[in-house]
């Protein structure tokens, strides 16, 4: 069993921004990344940038390879102590 907030918690406003801040810093536009993904509209890159939902897992290792990032480097955690396991693990 896990005390409670055991795992991190990702930021989706600071990883929106994080998202977007690495897109500008590529000289990618929003609709450069439309293409990419081969989306019908952007509204799903517009969502991700402010913070009301994280691309899926497949599309955030494919956003990180176009921007020549890691993925740990698109998502920001809570800035949160991680609580220890109940038998002390950590």
């Amino acid at each position: 069993m896990y005390a409670q907030n055991a795992f991190p918690v990702i930021n989706l406003e600071k990883t929106g921004r994080c998202i977007e801040r690495q897109r500008r810093q590529a000289g990618l536009t929003v609709r450069d990344l439309q293409a990419y993904f081969g989306f019908e509209y952007p509204q799903a890159i517009y969502n991700w940038q402010h913070g009301q939902c994280l691309p899926t897992v497949d599309n955030l290792l494919a956003l990180a390879r176009l921007l020549q990032v890691s993925m740990e480097d698109l998502l920001v955690y809570e800035d949160q102590e991680v609580s220890r396991f109940l038998w002390g693990l950590f």
